[in-house]
C-alpha cells in the first residue's frame, strides 16, 4: 500500500466525519513528504485543522497522529529527522587553493553578502549570562526528563454501602414490590479515602424532576454512578438509564440506532415479522398487532426523528452511520436514545455541555413533560429554573431536598437558615444565662436544689450545631493596564479552509476594546472557535483584515484547555513548570485567587474535580498578565457558585473579554454586545440575548409544526 493511500486510512480512521474538503485539503499538504522533516512540522502545518475536526481530541492525541503521519512518510527514520543525502563531487577539491581565493575576493564579497558591523559586541554581557543559565536549567530539566520517569498517579475509586430493610427486601424479592418510587436510606458514599455522603437519604417520587445541585468534588456525579451501576439498590423492577457514555460508532444509521433502543417495540417487531410468514400463526399475528397498537408503534420513527431534530440532527445526519460522528455528536445521540427509551428513571449529568444555546431551550421545553422520574446534574442555573420540581442540595455529607426550582431553592435555604441561625443564637443566649446561675450558686447550699434543676435542665436541651457558613467563591484576574481604542478591528473578514468551497463566513466587520463585554453565540458547527482564532491570529482570513493594538496580549481559555495540563504534578508544580523562578508563595498566591489554596494546591492534577481543574487551568492562563481575555466554553465543568464568581470577575476586568458560551445566565451577566454565527456570516445584534432567544424559540416553534 502506497504511502498516500495510508496516510488516507488513518486520516479517515480517526476522523469518520471529516469534511471532504477539509479531507482533500490535509492529504494535499501531506502529498509532499520533503517538506516535513519533524513530526513537529507536520502539526504546525495541520494541528489547528485537525483540532477545528473535532472536539474530542487533546492536543496530545493531535501530535500523536502527527507522529504517525511522519512514521508513515519517512518509513526509514522512525520518527527520526531524515538525514542529509551525501554528495559525490565528479573530481578532487584542493581546500587550500578555495582558501586563498576565498581571502582574496573576501572584501568584494563581503560588500556583496555579509552585513557590515564592528568588532565590538553589542550584546548585554548580563542578559547573555542569565540566557546562558536559563538554557542549562532547560537542558538539564530535559536530560531528567530522559533518566527518571513521573509515575502516574493511581487514582481512587468509589464504594457506596447502604442499609436495607428486611422488609423491602423480601418484597422485591417475591417481585411483589409495585411502586413507583425510590427510597435509598441511610447509605454512604466514599471515594477513596475520602468521605462523600455518610448516612444520607434519597427520595424520589415518580412523576417527579430532581435538579440536583453542589460545589465541585462533592460527589453528584459519583452519586449517579453508584446507582447505576447497583451498588446502591433500589426496587428490581424499577428500569434506570443513565447517560454517560457515548454511543458506540458502526453502520447504524442514527435514526435506526434511536429506534433499536427500545427493546421491547424492536422484539414485537421482530415478532410480527417472523408471525407473518406462517399463516397458521394468525391469532398470535393479531395479539402482537394489538400490542404494537398500544405503543404507538407506526408513531415511534417519526418520533425518534422529533428528537433528534431537536437536538440538532439534520435529515442527512440521521440517515448516516453513527461512525460518522465525532464524541460529541455520539453523546447527543446517547441523548437522543435515553429520551425516545423512556425509562422510568432517567439520569442526566450536565446534559447542557454538550448542547448549544438553541438545543439547550428544545431540552427544556421537552423535559418539562417527562412522564416518568428525572434525576439531573446541572449548574446551569437557568436549567434548574426550567425544568425541575424538586431541587436536591448535597452538602456536608447529606442531601438536603427543597420543593420547587432552583430560585424557588435560593429563597427557602435563605430563609431556613436564617431561621436556624436564629434558634442557634437563641439557645446559646438561654445556656449562657443557665449557666451565669450555675456557676453563681454552685456553692450556695440553699440554692442547691435550683442549681440541680438547672443543671439537669441544661443537659435536656438538644445540642444544636453553629449554622454553616456558605463558602464564597471568589475569582481575581489580574490588574492590567487599560488599552486605548480600537483594541480589534475586523475589516470585510472571510474564511475558508484553504483547497476547499466551504466558506465559514464573509463579510465580517466588528470590533472590541478594553470595555467591550462580547458573547458569541450560535449552532454548534457555525465558526463560533474559528473566529476566536482568526480574532487572536493563529487563522489568517482569507479575505479582509484584522488589527490588533501593539500593546494587546491575549488570555485564552479554550474547550480544550482542562485536558492539556499535566496530570501528573500538582497544582504549585504545574505553575512552577509554566512560569519557572518565582517564590513559591506567588504560585500559591496565584491558585489560591481562583479558589485553588491549602492542602488543595498540593494535590495532583489528576485527583481534582472538573470544575477544581478549570480553576487551575484560569490561575495558569491569568498568570501572564493577559489584558484581553478569550474564554470558549469555560462553565462547562464549574459548579454555580463558580459561574457566578466568573461573571463577577470578569465585570471587574479592566481588559477586554470575548466570551463563547451556552450558559444564558453567565451571558446575561457578562454581556454588553452579542455576536450571531450563522448563516455564513457574523453579526451584532440589538436586543441582546432577549432578542436571540425570542429569536430561536420562533425557529424551534416553526420547525415542531
Amino acid at each position: 500500500m502506497s504511502c498516500t493511500e495510508l496516510l488516507k486510512k488513518e486520516l479517515k480512521k480517526e476522523f469518520p466525519s471529516i469534511d471532504k474538503d477539509l479531507q482533500n485539503y490535509v492529504e494535499g499538504v501531506l502529498s509532499s513528504a520533503d517538506d516535513f522533516e519533524t513530526s513537529e512540522e507536520i502539526y504546525d502545518a495541520i494541528g489547528e485543522i485537525l483540532h477545528e475536526v473535532t472536539s474530542d481530541k487533546t492536543e496530545n492525541d493531535i501530535r500523536l497522529l502527527c507522529n504517525r503521519f511522519h512514521s508513515i512518510l519517512h518509513p526509514q527514520s522512525n520518527g527520526k529527522v531524515k538525514p542529509q543525502m551525501r554528495k559525490i563531487l565528479a573530481a578532487p577539491v584542493n581546500l587550500g587553493e578555495m582558501a586563498a581565493e576565498l581571502n582574496s575576493n573576501m572584501e568584494e564579497m563581503t560588500s556583496i553578502w555579509v552585513q557590515g558591523r564592528t568588532d565590538v559586541s553589542k550584546v548585554d554581557a548580563k542578559k547573555l549570562e542569565k540566557a546562558e543559565a536559563k538554557l542549562q536549567q532547560k537542558l538539564e530539566k530535559r536530560e531528567g526528563a530522559k533518566t527518571t520517569t513521573t509515575a502516574a498517579p493511581v487514582l481512587q475509586t468509589a464504594s457506596a454501602s447502604q442499609v436495607l430493610s428486611k422488609k423491602d427486601a423480601k418484597i422485591d424479592a417475591k417481585g411483589q414490590s409495585r411502586s413507583m418510587d425510590i427510597r435509598i436510606e441511610n447509605f454512604d458514599v466514599a471515594f477513596g479515602d475520602k468521605v462523600l455522603l455518610q448516612g444520607a437519604d434519597l427520595n424520589l417520587s415518580y412523576g417527579r424532576r430532581y435538579g440536583f445541585c453542589g460545589r465541585n468534588g462533592l460527589g453528584k456525579s459519583t452519586l449517579l454512578r453508584m446507582i447505576s451501576s447497583k451498588q446502591l439498590q433500589i426496587p428490581s423492577h424499577i428500569s434506570i438509564l443513565h447517560v454517560e457514555q457515548e454511543v458506540v460508532g458502526d453502520d447504524t444509521i442514527a435514526l435506526d440506532s434511536v429506534l433499536e433502543c427500545d427493546e421491547k417495540l424492536n422484539e414485537l417487531w421482530r415478532r410480527e415479522k417472523e408471525l407473518s410468514k406462517d399463516p397458521s400463526k394468525a391469532d398470535e399475528l393479531t395479539e402482537v398487532y394489538q400490542e404494537l397498537q398500544l405503543l404507538e408503534a407506526d408513531k415511534a420513527p417519526a418520533r425518534a426523528s422529533i428528537i433528534l431534530a431537536g437536538l440538532g440532527f439534520t435529515k442527512e445526519m440521521q440517515a448516516a452511520a453513527t461512525k460518522t460522528f465525532s464524541g460529541g455528536w455520539r453523546m447527543r445521540l446517547a441523548l437522543a436514545r435515553a429520551l425516545f427509551s423512556r425509562p422510568d428513571l432517567l439520569m442526566l449529568d450536565e446534559p447542557s455541555n454538550m448542547l448549544d444555546i438553541k438545543a439547550i431551550i428544545w431540552l427544556e421545553k421537552y423535559l418539562q413533560n417527562w412522564p416518568s422520574t428525572l434525576l439531573v446534574v446541572s449548574h446551569d442555573r437557568n436549567f434548574l429554573d426550567t425544568v425541575p420540581t424538586d431541587i436536591l442540595y448535597l452538602h456536608s455529607q447529606r442531601i438536603d431536598a427543597y420543593k420547587g426550582n432552583y430560585e424557588n431553592f435560593v429563597k427557602t435555604r435563605a430563609e431556613r437558615l436564617k431561621s436556624q441561625r436564629r434558634e442557634y443564637e437563641a439557645q446559646m443566649a438561654h445556656r449562657a444565662h443557665v449557666q451565669e446561675f450555675i456557676d453563681r450558686f454552685r456553692y450556695n447550699a440553699n440554692r442547691a436544689a435550683s442549681v440541680q434543676s438547672k443543671i439537669k435542665m441544661l443537659e435536656k436541651l438538644p445540642e444544636l450545631k453553629p449554622v454553616e457558613k456558605d463558602f464564597e467563591v471568589t475569582l481575581k484576574f489580574p490588574e492590567v493596564e487599560v488599552l486605548q481604542p480600537p483594541v480589534i478591528t475586523l475589516d470585510e473578514v472571510a474564511f475558508r479552509y484553504p483547497n476547499t468551497d466551504r466558506t465559514i463566513f464573509s463579510g465580517v466587520c466588528l470590533g472590541g476594546n478594553s470595555e467591550s463585554r462580547i458573547c458569541i453565540v450560535g449552532e454548534n458547527g457555525q465558526g463560533k472557535t474559528t473566529l476566536l482564532k482568526i480574532i487572536m491570529g493563529i487563522l489568517t482570513p482569507t479575505s479582509g483584515f484584522v488589527r490588533h493594538h501593539r500593546g494587546l496580549k491575549f488570555g485564552y481559555f479554550s474547550q480544550h484547555h482542562v485536558d492539556q495540563l499535566d496530570m501528573n504534578v500538582n497544582c504549585v508544580e504545574l505553575l512552577q513548570n509554566e512560569f519557572p523562578g518565582r517564590p513559591i508563595e506567588e504560585y500559591r498566591r496565584q491558585l489560591g485567587s481562583f479558589g485553588i489554596s491549602g492542602d488543595m494546591a498540593l494535590q495532583v492534577v489528576a485527583s481534582l474535580s472538573g470544575g477544581q481543574k478549570s480553576r487551575v487551568a484560569f490561575a495558569k492562563m491569568s498568570m501572564a498578565n493577559p489584558n484581553f481575555l478569550i474564554l470558549d466554553e469555560p462553565s462547562n465543568h464549574l459548579d454555580i457558585e463558580t459561574i457566578e464568581a466568573l461573571g463577577k470577575a470578569c465585570a471587574k476586568f479592566q481588559g477586554g473579554v470575548i466570551l463563547v458560551s451556552h450558559d444564558e445566565r453567565l451571558i446575561r451577566m457578562i454581556c454588553n454586545e452579542l455576536w450571531v454565527c450563522g448563516g455564513g456570516t457574523v453579526r451584532s445584534i440589538e436586543g441582546g440575548f432577549d432578542e436571540y432567544r425570542r429569536i430561536v424559540e420562533a425557529e424551534i416553534e416553526a420547525a415542531s409544526k
